[in-house]
């Protein structure tokens, strides 16, 4: 990210008007990124076409204004854009913040946010367009759209610029070797039986995810799609597909965690979850808590 630190919340005080500009002329170059840490955490930038998580978005206001980002870019309140820990840059995403049914199209490219619990960080433009500016925080689905527009006006090809055998590959942090056997669920495991959980709500209609031109630059324009009229906050450690790995780890968390279990794909998902939380503040205490205890995959991310 522009900077370690990304802003949690706006700021009270109102920052300088900034001229309307989507795609800074200096734009940089597609970049995927290598492995990098902050605070104890490695962040694996990769290929993500099928990307689509919930947690909560922040923005970050006038401290980095007229800084550039992560691609080359120059960052100012007015940019459709957002920072992302691992997409690479730039691509444009879908934001959705499902407290209101805001969505809109932003272009990622920069890195962050770095503070616990949060997935995107997003400009004060696409703050107040998704209705959370004042507040600060909110609720959001981010969804990978397509590789965003360069300055010559075309995206890159999928794989373009990127050895074949690296365009999907996770660089992993070393570990030692496994043994992995069958073994029952620990006593005083919580383990919920497979069912179906209803999906959050599809992107907008009129934005399709894929289109003639994919690759279009975020418009400004708002869409409102249907939301849960109730959703919560969870600490997830962890999603397997097989239970005895979730087991394992849910063991190491006792009665902190419990397992549930959700269909995704045609295959059972077992998910080491945390909470339910309502507010934002009591699942940002749990994170930290379950970071502090060695989790340090764990992220708040948001279901019905």
């Amino acid at each position: 990210m522009i900077g370690l630190v990304a802003l949690a919340a706006g700021c009270a005080t109102q920052p300088p008007q900034q001229p309307s500009v989507t795609v800074p002329p200096n734009a940089g170059v597609y970049r995927i990124g290598s492995p990098y840490q902050i605070g104890g955490t490695w962040y694996y930038p990769r290929e993500q076409p099928d990307y689509d998580e919930t947690g909560i978005a922040s923005w970050y206001g006038p401290t980095f204004y007229g800084n550039l980002t992560a691609d080359g870019e120059l960052f100012t309140s007015q940019d459709l854009t957002a920072a992302h820990r691992t997409l690479p840059l730039p691509v444009n995403v879908r934001v959705t913040n499902l407290e209101n049914g805001h969505s809109t199209v932003l272009r990622v490219n920069d890195r962050g946010p770095f503070a616990q619990g949060r997935i995107i960080d997003v400009s004060e433009r696409a703050a107040k367009l998704l209705g959370f500016y004042d507040k600060g925080t909110a609720k959001v689905r981010v969804q990978y759209l397509a590789r965003a527009d360069l300055p010559n006006g075309a995206p890159q090809p999928f794989g373009a610029g990127t050895p074949s055998d690296v365009v999907t590959a996770v660089t992993s942090a070393p570990v030692t070797s496994v043994e992995a056997e069958t073994l029952a669920p620990p006593p005083g495991a919580n383990q919920a039986p497979p069912k179906a959980v209803a999906s959050l709500p599809a992107p907008a209609a009129s934005t399709p995810v894929a289109g003639p031109d994919p690759g279009a630059l975020p418009s400004g324009q708002v869409s409102r799609v249907a939301v849960p009229a109730v959703t919560h906050l969870y600490i997830q450690l962890g999603a397997f597909g097989n239970y005895q790995n979730a087991a394992r780890l849910a063991a190491r968390f006792g009665s902190q965690v419990k397992i549930s279990a959700i269909q995704r794909n045609g295959q059972t998902l077992y998910r080491v979850r945390s909470g339910p939380f309502d507010k934002t503040e009591d699942a940002d205490a749990a994170l930290s808590r379950v970071l502090n205890l060695g989790s340090s995959d764990a992220q708040i991310v948001v279901d019905q």
